[in-house]
């Protein structure tokens, strides 16, 4: 989301100081478990013992076993996270909640001071707003506290012993049962209204979407091996029908989603950015625009918040702070639209990447790997993206999709401080799953181009300064694989001297992404030995560890670019900007400004779109000035670094790739 502020003048044309609305949360709320890692894989007693835990609590509370196992799997994909904390401190497979203890302190995802807007055109965009606490907690917050009042169970155990938290699970789907004067049904179809209730949604769109989703996991079956090595089933019936009347006596409130940009199969509400002229000619948080009639949108970036639902939604409606398009809930998937597609919001850090995308800001924490992101906010994102995707003509790719650690700089001054999330503990293979586009290989063993696809779960790389600066962070899964200098872990990892342009080494900080790459991207292969494999990154041959038995990546087929022959190098480009001939009389030129890195002769890179340089000038609150000028240079996206980055078309030859 956003990085530090630093001083801002109060001229016309620059934004001023914002007070500080307050920290995220009390120290009294500091996450006791937040550095805490989490169990070893599978304990030496059975793996069926989570299966057993299920059958147990459904049989003890009379609650059917397929809608215990499907509200958890919704909840948690039946993971325990070693009695860590989700982002709104839930724990357990059931994800029962404790405020008490929600992620408070985290470290903040950029040590950076991106320029949100990214347009240098103005002046750098910076705030000191931070996201102010809740003085009121809302009930989906606090189940953990219900279901130990209703088993009677200590809140510790709910918190640490799976099989008690599975039963404080069914004891709260039982009370709603019972609260809705429904009896305690041995048949699935009759739990729906309960199932809505356990959602913790206060509106009835919510509540209802995430029944809906519960009854497609039942209605398709799940099986998995869980982060504790438990095999749990959940056999699919698929002719399940639930009698849905039993949620309007719910009595939940009703949230109209008029004006919102969604798809049916999501809950959404209207929560506008404010775009308001203030002080000295000054105004935000966004602009106004014409999309996609003016300009193609072709890019989604995924943003985490690092901060709390109700905070976070506070700042997007202050008009001296930036906007992004969507917020979406942890605990139940709830979105709420606050920019149009067809404006501006200012989020990516880079106004080429702004003005031609939508930023999707996920309830979440990058440096709190057990933090983690409920399946209820990965499905709903993704049934947005789908719909977005589908509206605006973007391909369902790691080109296209980007994270915000993916936006390049837009100078070689910018880079150090662009941000990096949602980082290494989003699960971009899940994501793309659910999208629809898993990534999977597409070419012969040993072709030119790999996309990386390492296993979530198994693929553990050690990080550090989640919790405390230099400090191991806890061990976990991730979508990311390190890269080194040589075919050997002992080897240095690959500078990166846009990030320290002293020439000092990367380091493996969980905001570092200097020596990295990320799930679903591809590379052009410049070498291997043995179990490793060499990719062109940043100017060098880098190279990650990719044995047979345990792959980080596949072979991929596609194009990729090299320079054109007798070019030494070319330059690298943060965005494609017109030729300055291509600017009309009262629209100031912006310099076509090359990064630090150099494309070298004999190296390539992955090919994205062949796009025209494109500027949209608009720094006013009037939008009559404002105007998307195109020029006659063309570029090509490529995967440089970590990052994606552009070069002139005019430099490079396109080839298909091969070794």
């Amino acid at each position: 989301m956003r990085g530090p502020a630093t001083d801002l003048r109060t001229t016309t044309g620059h934004r001023r100081v914002r007070r500080t609305a307050g920290t995220i949360a009390s120290a009294a709320l500091l996450l006791p478990l937040l550095g805490a890692a989490p169990a070893d894989s599978a304990s030496p007693a059975s793996s069926a013992q989570l299966q057993s835990a299920f059958a147990g609590a459904a049989a003890e509370y009379h609650v059917p076993q397929s809608v215990l196992l499907a509200v958890s799997y919704l909840q948690s994909r039946w993971d325990s996270h070693g009695g860590a904390p989700s982002v709104t401190g839930g724990y357990g497979p059931m994800h029962l909640t404790d405020a008490r203890t929600a992620i408070a302190g985290a470290p903040h995802h950029s040590e950076g001071t991106e320029d949100a807007r990214g347009d240098s055109s103005r002046a750098p965009l910076h705030t000191t707003a931070s996201v102010p606490e809740n003085s009121e907690l809302p009930a989906r917050l606090k189940t953990l506290t219900k279901a130990a009042e209703l088993t009677s169970l200590p809140a510790d155990r709910l918190r640490t012993d799976a099989a008690a938290n599975v039963a404080g699970g069914a004891a709260l789907l039982a009370d709603a049962q019972r609260d809705l004067g429904e009896p305690l049904s041995a048949d699935a179809a009759d739990w729906y209204g309960a199932v809505a209730r356990f959602s913790g949604a206060d509106d009835s769109a919510t509540a209802a979407t995430y029944a809906d989703d519960v009854y497609d996991v039942i209605r398709g079956g799940e099986q998995r091996t869980t982060d504790a090595g438990q095999q749990v089933r959940l056999a699919a019936q698929p002719a399940l029908s639930p009698d849905t009347a039993s949620l309007g006596r719910a009595g939940l409130r009703t949230v109209s989603a008029a004006g919102t940009e969604c798809p049916s199969t999501v809950s959404c509400e209207w929560i506008p950015a404010p775009y308001e002229e203030f002080g000295e000619g000054d105004y935000g948080n966004h602009d106004l625009g014409d999309r996609p009639a003016s300009q193609k949108i072709k890019y989604i970036v995924i943003h985490d918040t690092e901060g709390a639902w109700d905070g976070v939604l506070n700042l997007v409606q202050d008009p001296t702070y930036v906007s992004w398009n969507y917020s979406l809930r942890s605990t139940d998937g709830h979105i709420a639209q606050h920019v149009k597609a067809k404006d501006v919001a200012w989020h990516a850090g880079n106004w080429y990447i702004n003005a031609k995308s939508v930023g999707l800001e996920h309830e979440g924490f990058l440096a709190s790997p057990d933090a983690w992101y409920s399946e209820a906010m990965y499905r709903s994102s993704a049934r947005l993206v789908v719909y977005l995707a589908k509206k605006y003509g973007i391909p369902l790719d790691r080109q296209h999709i980007l994270g915000h650690d993916n936006v390049p700089g837009t100078t070689t001054a910018t880079i150090p401080g662009m941000h990096t999330d949602p980082g290494p503990y989003w699960d971009w293979q899940h994501y793309f799953t659910l999208l629809g586009h898993p990534f999977r290989g597409t070419a012969k063993a040993g072709g030119g181009l790999v996309t990386v696809l390492p296993d979530f779960a198994a693929n553990r790389p050690a990080y550090t300064g989640c919790v405390t600066k230099g400090e191991p962070c806890a061990v976990h899964g991730s979508s990311e694989v390190r890269l080194y200098s040589a075919a050997d872990e002992n080897s240095p990892l690959i500078k990166d001297i846009g990030l320290r342009p002293d020439g000092s080494g990367s380091t493996t900080d969980v905001n570092d992404i200097g020596s990295r790459v990320s799930t679903g991207q591809r590379y052009a292969v410049a070498g291997r030995d043995g179990d490793w494999t060499a990719i062109w990154y940043l100017g060098q041959k880098a190279w990650f560890k990719n044995p047979r038995k345990q792959p980080t990546a596949v072979s991929a087929a596609g194009l990729v670019v090299t320079p054109r022959s007798g070019r030494t190098d070319i330059p690298v480009y943060g965005r494609a900007y017109p030729e300055k001939e291509a600017y009309p009389a009262g629209i100031p030129v912006q310099t076509v400004s090359p990064l630090s890195y150099k494309l070298l002769a004999g190296q390539e890179y992955a090919v994205g779109d062949r796009v025209p340089g494109e500027y949209y000038y608009a720094p006013t609150f009037d939008t009559a000035p404002h105007k998307v000028v195109i020029g006659k240079d063309m570029y090509y996206e490529i995967q440089f670094g970590h990052r994606v980055a552009f070069v002139r078309a005019a430099d490079v030859r396109v080839l298909p790739s091969a070794l």
